[in-house]
């Protein structure tokens, strides 16, 4: 509850206090296995999803500022534990904050890149 208010804060006063922000065509996203220590890249568009071990990992949209596509991504995703079919996050995730609004899992860890221009 309170990382989410965290958040919600963050973006709040993060889109008074820059530039706008325009929607991707998708984000580049990395997984890491914790238990072999294997990374590997995910590229999805948006309004797609991707297998990732045993997480299914969705994106709904990519955002980043206008005068700088570089800079700071934002990517709303939600991620399933496959078999089960639960949902284990669902939110904004920043590619400059990682530690903001983490995925909380035993075995991976997933973060924003960028979006895809």
């Amino acid at each position: 509850m309170i990382r989410a208010l965290a958040v919600a804060i963050t973006l709040a006063s993060a889109s008074s206090a820059q530039e706008a922000a325009v929607q991707g065509q998708g984000a580049i996203l990395r997984g890491l296995d914790k238990v072999n220590g294997q990374a590997s890249d995910l590229d999805l568009n948006n309004d797609s999803a991707t297998e990732f071990g045993s997480l299914t990992v969705e994106l709904a949209e990519c955002r980043y500022p206008v005068e700088n596509p570089d800079g700071d991504a934002y990517a709303f995703l939600t991620i399933r534990e496959t078999e089960r079919n639960r949902e284990i996050f669902s939110g904004w995730m920043l590619a400059s904050s990682p530690a903001l609004n983490p995925l909380e899992h035993a075995r991976y860890d997933i973060w924003v890149l960028r979006c895809k221009i």
